[in-house]
C-alpha cells in the first residue's frame, strides 16, 4: 500500500508548481473582482437577496454532499432571522438546520477573527446538538477519540479509502495547522483556501464533519480574500456538482509526498466554474428586483405573491393550476382564479405548446 501524504517527513510543507496553476488562478481573481464590482452597482435590497440565496445555497448543498437533505425554506428563514432580513412568510426551523447554519454565518460573518481549536468545536457542537450523528453517539466539540478511516462496501468486502492520521497525533498535527492557518503568511487567501480545505481534510480531527467543516473553514478564507462577509458565489454548490472528481482527486494526492499541484489545479477549477454559475445566480436575482419593482402597485393576495417568487426563483417542471393550488394551499378553483386574475393583469401567459394540459409561465419583462 502507497504511504499517505502525511506519513512522509514535514509532509505539510506542501509545495506546488506555479506554471500549472497561474492561469487559473488569475481566472478566479479577475472573475471575483467582476462579481463584486456587479454587487457594488446593485442596490443594497439587491446585495442582501443574492447574499441570503448564495448563503442558503451554501448550506443545502454543503449537507447533500454528505447525503443530508435539508429543508431550502427553513435555511433560508434561519440566515434571514440572524442577519435581521424581512423577508416576510418565516417558518419555524429543526435544530440542526440552526447548527449549520450558525457555523457558516460565523465563518463568513466573522472571517477577520482567528481560527482556534474552541471555535472549531464550537463549530463541531452546532452541527450535532443531540451529540449523535444519526443513530450513532459520536464525541462532539472535541477531536476525535479513535481512529478514523473511510470505507465502502458491504461487510466483509470492505475497501478503505483513506486512513486518517493516528489518533494519538491529531492534537499535534491540528496545533500545526491552526498555527499557519493564523500566521500572518504573505499567501494569497484563495491559495490558502484551497490549502486548508485539503490540510483539514487529511487529519481528519472529528467523527463526523470534517467535509462540512473544511467547507465552511474554505467559505471563510475566501470572504477574506473578498474582503466581504457578502457571499455572492458557493463553492460548495460547485463541489457538489463536481463530487465524483473531488473525490478523486483527494484520494489520489493524498498518497503524494508532498506536491499538491493536482489538488489545487483541481479546487481552482471547480471555483471558477461556482463563479461562472453565481454570474447566472445573479442576473436571475437582478431580473427578480426589475420584476418587483414593475409590480410594486400592482395588487397582488398572498398566494400570488408565494407563487410569483417560486416562479422567479426558478420554478421546478411545469406550473398548472393543480400545481398553484397545492402550493398555495387553496381550491381548485381558487388557483384558477388566481392565474386568470395575473392573466388579465400581463403577468402571466399560456405557455405554446398546444397539447391537453394547460400550462402557465411568466411574461417576459419588457427590455
Amino acid at each position: 500500500m502507497a504511504k499517505y501524504i502525511y506519513q512522509h517527513k514535514d509532509w505539510a510543507n506542501f509545495t506546488w508548481q506555479d506554471r500549472v496553476i497561474n492561469a487559473v488562478f488569475g481566472e478566479v481573481r479577475h472573475l471575483q473582482g467582476k462579481i463584486a464590482g456587479q454587487m457594488s452597482s446593485l442596490g443594497f435590497s439587491m446585495q442582501e437577496e443574492a447574499n441570503l440565496t448564495t448563503l442558503t445555497l451554501d448550506i443545502v448543498k454543503s449537507s447533500e454532499i454528505e447525503g443530508e437533505q435539508l429543508n431550502y425554506d427553513q435555511v433560508r428563514s434561519s440566515i434571514a432571522r440572524r442577519l435581521g432580513l424581512d423577508i416576510g412568510g418565516l417558518v419555524p426551523t429543526d435544530r440542526n438546520v440552526e447548527g449549520v447554519v450558525e457555523m457558516i454565518l460565523d465563518a463568513t460573518q466573522n472571517y477577520l477573527l482567528p481560527l482556534t481549536e474552541d471555535r472549531l468545536f464550537g463549530w463541531h457542537s452546532a452541527l450535532f446538538p443531540t451529540g449523535r450523528s444519526g443513530m450513532y453517539k459520536i464525541e462532539v466539540g472535541r477531536y476525535r477519540g479513535g481512529e478514523m478511516q473511510i470505507v465502502s462496501g458491504a461487510m466483509g468486502k470492505e475497501k478503505v479509502h483513506y486512513e486518517a492520521v493516528p489518533v494519538e497525533l491529531v492534537k499535534e498535527e491540528m496545533d500545526r495547522f491552526l498555527d499557519w492557518f493564523n500566521s500572518n503568511l504573505k499567501m494569497d487567501p484563495v491559495l490558502k483556501a484551497a490549502i486548508a480545505h485539503f490540510w483539514f481534510i487529511i487529519v481528519h480531527p472529528f467523527d463526523d464533519g470534517n467535509g462540512r467543516i473544511a467547507r465552511a473553514i474554505t467559505d471563510l478564507l475566501l470572504a477574506r480574500a473578498d474582503k466581504s462577509p457578502e457571499r455572492f458565489y458557493s463553492m460548495s454548490s460547485q463541489i457538489l456538482v463536481e463530487r465524483k472528481r473531488y473525490y478523486e482527486v483527494l484520494q489520489k494526492v493524498q498518497h503524494s509526498h508532498g506536491d499538491i499541484t493536482e489538488w489545487l489545479e483541481w479546487f481552482l477549477y471547480c471555483l471558477k466554474n461556482a463563479l461562472h454559475e453565481t454570474e447566472k445566480t445573479l442576473s436571475k436575482v437582478v431580473y427578480k428586483a426589475e420584476f418587483w419593482k414593475l409590480h410594486e402597485h400592482t395588487s397582488l393576495n398572498e398566494r400570488q405573491r408565494l407563487m410569483l417568487n417560486k416562479l422567479l426563483d426558478g420554478f421546478d417542471g411545469k406550473l398548472k393550476s393543480s400545481k398553484w393550488a397545492k402550493i398555495a394551499k387553496c381550491s381548485p378553483d381558487t388557483a384558477l382564479r388566481d392565474i386568470k386574475d395575473l392573466m388579465e393583469k400581463g403577468i402571466l401567459r399560456l405557455e405554446d405548446q398546444g397539447g391537453r394540459s394547460t400550462n402557465y409561465e411568466l411574461v417576459e419583462l419588457p427590455k
